[in-house]
């Protein structure tokens, strides 16, 4: 590629703040894979965050990019799959890693969309020295007339509306409020940038836990602890993971729950609704991955009788935590049966069309 930018580029990242800052630019922030797409005429190549190309998962984009972009160009944004009104992040996975014949049916039956909010380079000049303002405006230019899967992102410098985005499209799987510096430059790889992102509190029951990698019998420490929620049926289903505690913290609540740890081939252990044959009418259960880490000889089951406050960004089609949720405490307020679904609020999706137009 003869570009003024080579691949692999670090992408310009974001600090997180408690509120949305005034006096910025403003976008919607995606919940999909960050993505920057090179393109020199025929050629044309996606690179992650991390460096890793994905030219290979995503040929459907790759192909809208040579239709729709200029021939020239270094182009950051996000890949994401959209599923009727929302983001599916589920659905995006799928691509990740998959052989080739798999990447056809999924480009077929779930094709990605690729939703642009940077330029970084346009023919033989970078503008990584450019304002956001300036490169905005000529992003707008250059594809004016783009169409999905190519999406422009939003932009808007009221505060009002960005405030409006935040509240009304949590549903949809966005994944908070961007807000850029309308002088910013662009400066790969580090944080010049604010992200404001949803943080909601749910009521959970601890169904399990594992031990972390680095416990030893001299220092036994806790690693994730497996929550569920209640479903209309009275099931408790598995929504995620709580992770991110401190090593104090781990060997403290190990000292609690080990004891209460049930033990396998007791009645306890069998009549618990995370084991026994998985059928596809059982509750979701933890399953074997690293979001999840078991359930499997390492993974100890409780009782569902302990209840406490995590902290989560959001669920995965209302049903499973988007990332590892942060822990809060116990709640020994609150009954176990209290935990369900519809306690936790899930947001009405508003159709994705009023925000990307036509899709």
């Amino acid at each position: 590629m003869d570009l003024p930018l080579k691949p692999p580029l670090k992408p310009m990242l974001a600090a997180t703040a408690d509120s949305i800052p005034q006096h910025m630019a403003y976008e919607p922030k995606w919940d999909g894979f960050r993505a920057l797409i090179f393109r020199d005429h025929e050629e044309v190549r996606i690179f992650s965050r991390s460096g890793n190309e994905l030219s290979a998962y995503f040929p459907d984009v790759i192909v809208a990019v040579k239709e729709q972009s200029p021939a020239r160009c270094v182009l950051d944004g996000e890949l994401v799959v959209i599923d009727g009104n929302g983001l599916k992040f589920t659905r995006l996975l799928e691509r990740s890693g998959s052989a080739p014949y798999k990447i056809s049916k999924l480009v077929a039956s779930r094709p990605a969309s690729v939703i642009v909010f940077d330029l970084l380079a346009l023919d033989d000049r970078s503008l990584l020295d450019q304002p956001y303002a300036v490169r905005r405006e000529l992003l707008e230019h250059v594809l004016a007339d783009a169409e999905p899967p190519i999406c422009l992102s939003p932009m808007t410098t009221d505060i009002e509306v960005a405030e409006q985005w935040f509240d009304e499209f949590e549903g949809n799987g966005l994944d908070g409020v961007m807000a850029k510096p309308l002088d910013g430059r662009y400066h790969p790889g580090l944080r010049s940038m604010w992200k404001i992102k949803h943080r909601r509190d749910a009521d959970v029951v601890l169904g399990g836990f594992r031990l972390h990698k680095n416990s030893s019998p001299s220092r036994p420490l806790l690693g994730v602890m497996h929550l569920g929620v209640y479903d209309e049926r009275g099931r408790l289903n598995w929504v995620g993971a709580c992770s991110g505690l401190g090593f104090t913290l781990r060997e403290q609540l190990l000292e609690v729950l080990l004891p209460l740890a049930l033990s396998p081939g007791t009645p306890q252990w069998d009549a618990h609704p995370w084991t026994g044959p998985l059928t596809p009418d059982s509750p979701r259960r933890p399953t074997p991955g690293p979001r999840s880490g078991g359930p499997d000889e390492d993974t100890y089951l409780l009782e569902p009788e302990l209840v406490c406050e995590v902290v989560y960004d959001h669920l995965e089609d209302d049903r499973r935590f988007r990332s590892n949720a942060a822990f809060v405490g116990f709640r020994p307020d609150k009954l176990p049966r209290e935990c369900t679904f519809e306690a936790l609020g899930v947001r009405t999706s508003v159709d994705l069309r009023s925000i990307l137009g036509p899709l």
